[in-house]
Order: C-alpha cells, then sequence, then structure tokens
C-alpha cells in the first residue's frame, strides 16, 4: 500500500477544514431558528403579555420591583381614559411641591406702607406744608421716605410710626396731630412710590427680576405680562409659586385654554414665580422608524400618531406594525400599552391616544428583518472563512 502523497493529505486537510466551516454555520442557523439571542438590535419576545424586565413600583406604601402587564389599546381603554382625564384632580408636578391644593387667595386689603416706601402728603391752603414746595425742600424731593424703623418726620407733628398703617390711617393720625395748629385740616396721604413689598419672576420669561407690588393686588399673569411674557422655551402648565417655604403647581395652560380663572392666584409680598422650561416635555420614538429620537410636546399635547408622523412613520421594509409599544414610566405604577396597527383602521386608534411627557414609544421589528440582520453578521464570516480554506502557501510547499 503506497504512502498518501502530499496531494492527497492537502485534500484531507481542506475537507475537514470545509466540513468545520459548514458545522459552523449550520449551527449557527440552528441556533438562530431556535430563537437564541444572536439576533442583533432589542426586541420585544419577552414582553407581549408582560414587561420582560422588573420595573419599580408603587404597592401600599413602598415601590417595589415586579412586572408589569401589558395592555391593548383599544376603544375601550382610550373611553377609559378620557373618563378618568375628566374626573382627575390637579396634582403637584413630580414629588417636587410640597402640596397638592393651590393657595387660597386672601380678600382685597388696602395696602400696608412699609419701610422703603415713599408718601406724598398735601395739606390744602398750606403750601409751606406741602411737598415740593416747603421752605426748607427743594423741588427733586418726591416725598416722606419711609425709615427702616418704620417712620416719617412731618413738621409739626414730628416722628410718627407709619409701618403696617394704610394710607388712610396715616392721613387720619396727622389730621389729628396738626388740628392742634389748623384749624379744619384738609389733608391728603398718597403712596408715591411702591419699594417695600417685592415678588420675583424667574425662569422662561424674557424680562425676569423683582416686581414692586402696589395697592393694585397682583395675579401671577399680571406678573409675567410685565415679566415680558414667556418664552418660546416655557412650559405654561407647570409654573411653580413658592410662598413662605410651600411650592404649589399652577396650570396658566388650562387658564388661557379653558378659561379656568382659579389658576390665576394673587400674589403676596415674598412671593417667587418660577417659570420653568418645556425640557422635561418630551416623547422618545424609538425602533423601526424613519427619524428616530426625542421629540418636544406642543403645549403638553402629542398623540401616538402625531409622534410617529414627527418620526417619519414606521419603516416599511424592516417594521412589524402589528407590535407599537408605548412604554410609560413616570408615574408611581408604570404602564405598558401595544398596539396592533396592521391594519389601517387601528391609526384612528392611535390620533386618539394621548402621550405624556417622557413617554417611549417602540416599534418592534418584523421577523425577516431580524433574518437579514443575522444574515449580514454571518455571511462575512464565512466567507473570510471559506477564502482562507483555499490559499495555497508555496513557500510551505502549498500545504496550509
Amino acid at each position: 500500500m503506497q504512502a498518501p502523497t502530499p496531494f492527497s493529505e492537502k485534500s484531507c486537510r481542506r475537507a475537514l477544514l470545509g466540513g468545520t466551516i459548514r458545522y459552523l454555520l449550520l449551527a449557527t442557523l440552528l441556533a438562530v431558528l431556535t430563537g437564541c439571542a444572536l439576533i442583533p438590535g432589542t426586541h420585544t419576545y419577552e414582553m407581549r403579555e408582560q414587561s420582560s424586565v422588573s420595573l419599580p413600583v408603587k404597592q401600599a406604601d413602598e415601590v417595589v420591583p415586579g412586572h408589569v402587564k401589558v395592555k391593548a389599546i383599544t376603544a375601550e381603554l382610550i373611553i377609559d381614559m378620557d373618563k378618568a382625564q375628566k374626573t382627575k384632580a390637579p396634582v403637584s408636578r413630580g414629588g417636587q411641591d410640597s402640596a397638592t391644593t393651590k393657595p387660597v387667595d386672601t380678600p382685597m386689603a388696602d395696602y400696608k406702607i412699609g419701610p422703603g416706601d415713599i408718601l406724598n402728603i398735601t395739606v390744602w391752603d398750606h403750601p409751606e406744608l406741602t411737598i415740593p414746595a416747603g421752605p426748607y425742600r427743594t423741588a427733586d424731593v418726591s416725598g416722606n421716605l419711609v425709615t427702616e424703623d418704620g417712620t416719617i418726620y412731618y413738621p409739626y407733628v414730628g416722628v410718627i410710626q407709619v409701618v403696617g398703617k394704610t394710607a388712610r390711617q396715616v392721613r387720619d393720625l396727622l389730621s389729628q396731630k396738626l388740628s392742634k395748629y389748623i384749624e379744619k385740616v384738609q389733608l391728603d396721604v398718597r403712596i408715591t412710590s411702591y419699594r417695600s413689598k417685592r415678588v420675583y419672576v424667574v425662569g422662561e420669561v424674557k424680562v425676569p427680576g423683582q416686581q414692586e407690588i402696589t395697592d393694585v393686588p397682583a395675579t401671577i399673569l399680571d406678573a409675567v405680562t410685565r415679566a415680558g411674557g414667556f418664552t418660546v422655551d416655557s412650559d405654561h402648565s407647570q409654573v411653580l409659586l413658592t410662598r413662605s417655604g410651600t411650592t404649589w403647581r399652577v396650570d396658566l395652560q388650562s387658564l388661557y385654554e379653558n378659561g379656568d380663572i382659579g389658576q390665576n392666584v394673587k400674589l403676596e409680598p415674598g412671593d417667587i414665580v418660577n417659570v420653568p422650561d418645556r425640557s422635561l416635555n418630551k416623547v422618545f420614538v424609538l425602533g423601526e422608524v424613519q427619524k428616530p429620537g426625542s421629540y418636544f410636546m406642543n403645549k403638553k399635547r402629542i398623540t401616538l400618531a402625531e409622534a410617529l408622523a414627527d418620526a417619519g412613520y414606521i419603516n416599511q421594509f424592516t417594521s412589524n406594525p402589528s407590535w407599537i409599544f408605548v412604554m410609560r414610566g413616570q408615574t408611581d405604577s408604570p404602564e405598558l400599552f401595544h398596539l396592533n396597527s396592521k391594519s389601517p383602521d387601528a391609526l384612528v386608534l392611535a390620533d386618539r391616544f394621548p402621550l405624556r411627557p417622557r413617554d417611549i414609544v417602540y416599534v418592534d421589528a418584523a421577523e425577516v428583518a431580524r433574518w437579514q440582520r443575522v444574515i449580514s453578521n454571518v455571511l462575512p464570516t464565512a466567507t473570510m472563512l471559506n477564502t482562507i480554506s483555499g490559499i495555497n502557501y508555496p513557500l510551505f510547499g502549498g500545504r496550509q
């Protein structure tokens, strides 16, 4: 029996290597067909009925990990959501507010004089006592400044305490004291400059800063108007009012659109009005869409159909329109919703399904798209191995 030739040895090696390659390819295909996790990209096979991962769910007074059931977007679900929205009481935002109800408006009261205010006192038929025509006063003096200790000085009267009093009370006090020197005193007291009481308007307004409170009660809407109005990046529905360490959420968008005048709260000295930006008013559209990314909500209003349209709608070649998910996690109880839009009629439901800030819309991939991605990853490796198996190495006598 003759010894095997080098050619036959090379043939055997090639056959052995070729068999190994075929075995690897076969093992890869079997793994794909049996559902192994070789398919690139996110998939939702394990969350058809419930979430595949544990989410923070509030049970009683404790937050615990748990799986969330997937709710189908149907006409019944939309009807129930509409009813719940109409009967829902306003709540504070994201736990940042220390109270859930708006402050109660106090009855309109006369302005109380404070340190820094300037009073204009006019005594009829006595120009020497009337500002600025007194012999010891110049024309640039606008009135009597209330000092830090809350007093003013007035001729023939001396130093009197005026802080905490109204203009009417100061007038009565001066009339009483001047009656010793002037018969039938007729005088008037007016506040010419309000500088003791302020509110602060900050955030997304055109002219942020402090504003004086006058004898005319100001509301949140008045303060925003004096500040030049909202900027384009403001969130009208999340205006925060801070008073004495307590913060409330005020929905001025509801005031504009629904005439809810209860949102237009009267301001008090020391109030802080903060208009936040709309950075939190985003929805995220991911998966098999033309333009995945984050999208701002227009005045916190956007539907599922509008979000898909902004993202260029679903990819007709790679998406599975039967599996469109909406994931909502900005509440104590996360929610997962599913829409089967394989039928065009289902898009009517998508147009009636409102999204909330920070919602995530995910469009699943089609089976054929997953298969093509597997092949595109496996084929370069198989081609490389097949090329290597057919290379001759002349330096080693053509052996491989």
